[in-house]
């Protein structure tokens, strides 16, 4: 039923290429999406693309993202993400804080709208329930059953790392703390997921990671160069000293008189140390994805 989206006038409206209709003074529209956009959006996603060697349109490039989404049962979350609010910050962000909400509530309604009339006669609807995004039967009911897995990729380690860094700047170092430990737990979670398995432990984190390297394919290896092994081998280490840190540590938990007494350097050094951790599973997730496509 996805295939009703690869339409070229439905195409337009999600890469902001047509109003939508006119709010507070102004004509309204999907954020517009460039051509070197498209292709980020699509490597997140899984799907190579090369702006300077493919030189396609760009609602050619999200056709082809859309087909590629359909075929790997990623729609939902390409329709998430394309709808999500942070993706109307350059089109919203000269307005008030409760204009901007109301706003993206009418470009978002009245794209549906646009893009409903045209699916109408093909007897297929697509519709937004809590924050998913679905193409189903006009007549059909639909239950979300469970929750759509959010996009972890390297514009999401870079949101929570800053709040990290803000509570650093602010002296809160057990909040920071906690902030790295998630930003690996949800990196962890969101490529095991992608692999479709189910995270084996959500608390465990060195659990976690071995579910990670056994479904990537990640152990060190006789073969690898040596230095390739050392790296590998100092993340574990990094890994294991983010978990036992965090557990003593952290604001998650009772301390009692295990509380470790941490200053600035050190809660900056094990943010740091996740976010190229984080960094590097989500490259080795999309280094899977190209081989497992190409």
């Amino acid at each position: 039923m996805y295939q009703q989206l690869c339409n070229k006038q439905i195409i337009e409206i999600l890469d902001g290429d047509v109003n939508v209709g006119q709010y507070l003074g102004q004509e309204r529209s999907m954020p517009y999406l460039t051509g070197p956009q498209l292709c980020a959006i699509s490597t997140t996603f899984g799907l190579t693309t090369n702006y300077s060697k493919d030189k396609l349109s760009r609602w050619g490039y999200l056709e082809n993202l859309l087909k590629f989404c359909i075929q790997n049962n990623k729609v939902p979350e390409l329709l998430s993400y394309l709808f999500s609010k942070k993706q109307f910050v350059k089109e919203l962000n000269d307005l008030s804080t409760n204009d901007i909400d109301m706003t993206y509530q009418f470009i978002v309604s009245e794209a549906l709208k646009k893009i409903n009339s045209i699916l109408y006669f093909s007897d297929y609807e697509l519709v937004k329930i809590d924050h998913h995004f679905l193409v189903k039967k006009i007549n059909d009911s639909i239950k979300i059953l469970s929750p759509a897995i959010k996009i972890i990729d390297r514009n999401y380690i870079k949101e929570l790392s800053d709040r990290a860094l803000e509570d650093i700047e602010n002296g809160y170092f057990d909040s920071a703390l906690t902030k790295s430990r998630t930003l690996l737990e949800e990196v962890f979670c969101y490529v095991i997921e992608m692999s479709g398995e189910m995270p084996a432990d959500k608390g465990n984190i060195s659990e976690l990671y071995n579910q990670v390297k056994k479904l990537y394919k990640m152990h060190t290896h006789k073969d690898h160069d040596v230095r390739i092994n050392m790296l590998l081998s100092g993340l574990e280490k990094i890994l294991s000293s983010i978990s036992k840190m965090r557990n003593k540590a952290s604001d998650s938990h009772g301390l009692g008189n295990k509380r470790i007494n941490i200053e600035a350097r050190h809660a900056t050094l094990y943010l740091n140390s996740a976010i190229a951790m984080g960094e590097f599973i989500i490259d080795v997730y999309l280094h899977s994805n190209i081989e497992n496509n190409s």
